[in-house]
């Protein structure tokens, strides 16, 4: 009989990575918990979770039977996640940080740490499916539509895939939460975490207060008349309906208002009332670094894409320019939006994505040129 492969599973206290552990150490391998402590910042107001997470995952490696052991990965964190978290924020962008982590901190410093204390695998709760395809390892969406979370691996590579198993990716999330009652596991019933990771049940600009401050300034109608004021760019993005802080307008529809534009030289918010208004919609968007699970796509392909965790998927043509990549939607879309990610996709197979850089639009373009406010064009 053959040595038992060792794998370490990321222990996070709720049901995902437990019934993860779970299905590992049936199926016979050797099983071993880290609870992985990525953020040690005590901001004021800010409630934190990990002690109850940490203690919810040792009690049910004590049920499975496994041991749990603790790593500290959050000068890694602050490091390569947090940090560039905020720099985006600053910039005008609104960041994804959980897709970077999954890159940097669960299959970068967290699969490094495990495979020099001997693992053969690492193991995560994620939905999403792992399949060989000749030489190269493909990742697949979660077979439960409503919880595929291929969209944060995209960036991990297909070498780093090649050392992880998803137990979860073949389960619904009620067959996993079946699983755990049947076992008696103590988090059967545990409420999902939802939202950035780090942030958690805070409240978003609150908890990015902290950290970037106030930067006033004006909120204008697409036409440059005063609305309102807002405490800092950062703390909008592209699309938002909720949290303007602007209400009704005397002499206006009372149709909702939109955000459509964050000019980091005015510091003017502009928005646009009515969720069908123009300047909303994209027939495509510039790409930054362009990263590819396996083998690139030839300029012209046809794909589908996403703009954002679990928006509908697009068809779409991806295109090579002389400074990277665009992508032209078959059909325009709403809020895309610079700091988010394009995921890429050929059926159920992810094959990569990128930070969108600028929206492509004509209206927007002709538009921001009238105004007087900056725009890219990356071909």
């Amino acid at each position: 009989m053959g040595k038992q492969k060792k794998v370490i599973v990321g222990i996070s206290g709720g049901v995902d990575s437990s019934v993860t552990a779970l299905l590992l150490k049936s199926a016979g391998y050797d099983v071993q918990g880290i609870f992985m402590k990525n953020w040690t910042n005590n901001a004021p107001n800010i409630e934190c979770t990990s002690e109850e997470d940490f203690m919810d995952a040792e009690k049910v490696c004590d049920q499975i039977g496994i041991p749990l052991h603790q790593a500290n990965f959050s000068a890694d964190y602050w490091d390569k996640v947090f940090a560039k978290f905020l720099s985006d924020h600053n910039a005008g962008l609104t960041p994804n940080p959980d897709i970077l982590c999954n890159k940097e901190i669960k299959f970068g410093a967290f699969l490094d740490y495990c495979l020099d204390t001997g693992a053969d695998y690492i193991a995560t709760g994620h939905y999403a499916r792992i399949e060989c395809a000749g030489d190269n390892i493909q990742l697949m969406r979660g077979l439960d539509k409503s919880k595929d979370q291929s969209y944060f691996l995209h960036q991990v590579s297909g070498i780093d895939l090649n050392r992880a198993l998803f137990p979860l990716g073949e389960l619904s999330k009620e067959q996993v939460r079946s699983i755990a009652r049947d076992n008696n596991l103590i988090n059967a019933n545990k409420k999902d975490s939802v939202g950035i990771c780090f942030i958690g049940k805070n409240n978003y600009n609150d908890f990015i207060s902290n950290f970037l401050g106030k930067n006033p300034g004006e909120i204008v109608d697409e036409n440059g008349t005063k609305l309102g004021s807002h405490e800092g760019l950062m703390y909008f993005t592209l699309g938002q309906r909720q949290g303007i802080g602007i209400g009704g307008v005397k002499g206006r529809e009372q149709a909702s208002w939109y955000v459509a534009h964050k000019d980091q030289n005015s510091n003017q918010l502009v928005v646009v009332q009515g969720a069908d208004n123009d300047l909303l919609f994209s027939e495509g968007c510039y790409l930054d670094e362009m990263h590819w699970i396996n083998e690139k796509l030839i300029s012209e392909s046809d794909c589908e894409v996403q703009i954002r965790y679990q928006s509908e998927p697009v068809s779409a043509k991806i295109i090579q320019t002389k400074q990277g990549y665009k992508i032209n939607f078959s059909e325009p879309i709403s809020a895309v939006t610079p700091g988010q990610s394009v995921v890429i996709y050929q059926g159920e197979v992810c094959l990569g994505g990128a930070v969108i850089k600028e929206r492509i639009s004509e209206n927007y373009f002709n538009w921001a040129e009238n105004r007087g406010y900056n725009y890219e064009v990356y071909e």
